[in-house]
């Protein structure tokens, strides 16, 4: 099974940015735990701060993985071109953030991406990654 991670703006701060919201663990230690968790799972890990390259990224193994968990960051509330890409694969894609958004300002409290996506996790910390494999692995 092929799953591909990808984050959006601002996640590669993860550990270091705004630790009461996000915590103190960078992604690529997550990464490590999480492959080492699921070590019969290719878990690819992708990482943009610009929009186009996640676009490029969706299109690129949107025809060929098992599964996409993403966490657009702030594009999950702005970016129709991301929705967009996201309606035009085949693979399934699970929309997952970090923080409860629904407890946080109230721009946060919709997404353009969720109609597009198979469901949407949040809240969990980083755990909202390994929620999202789960759901694959459990298909």
């Amino acid at each position: 099974m092929k799953i591909q991670i990808i984050n959006g703006p601002n996640l590669n701060l993860l550990g270091v940015r705004e630790k009461s919201i996000y915590g103190d663990t960078s992604f690529e230690g997550y990464l490590e735990q999480l492959r080492a968790r699921y070590p019969a799972v290719d878990i690819a890990y992708y990482q943009s701060n610009v929009e186009g390259e996640i676009i490029n990224k969706l299109h690129e193994i949107g025809f060929s993985y098992d599964g996409i968990v993403i966490n657009a960051g702030a594009y999950t509330h702005t970016s129709i071109a991301i929705a967009d890409a996201i309606a035009a694969i085949n693979t399934p894609v699970i929309e997952v953030h970090i923080s409860n958004v629904y407890k946080r300002e109230d721009f946060r409290h919709h997404s353009m991406l969720a109609a597009s996506c198979k469901g949407v996790i949040a809240g969990f910390g980083m755990d909202s990654y390994r929620l999202g494999v789960e759901n694959f692995l459990n298909k």
